[in-house]
């Protein structure tokens, strides 16, 4: 079950609970009857393992692709000071 976390707009009383997807997000703060609203936060991720980065799996060709974005690079400043 996912853990939400809530704050009222008008007591700044902040709180976590765990409710189910079916259920309908709290609307009023337990303190004080004020409003609530949802917090978002960012959701720590990491990927591990080979394959999730652009110099897993191309060590020898990570060099030319390095050397690729650069020419990019310098193709685009050789035609904006053309």
């Amino acid at each position: 079950m996912p853990t939400y976390s809530y704050r009222c707009t008008e007591c700044d009383t902040a709180f976590d609970i765990q409710q189910s997807f079916s259920e309908d997000a709290l609307t009023e703060c337990p303190s004080c009857g004020g409003k609530l609203r949802k917090l978002f936060n960012a959701v720590g991720v990491t990927f591990n393992g080979s394959g999730f980065y652009r110099t897993d799996s191309r060590s020898s060709s990570s060099g030319s692709g390095s050397s690729g974005s650069s020419s990019s690079g310098s193709s685009s400043s050789s035609s904006s000071s053309s």
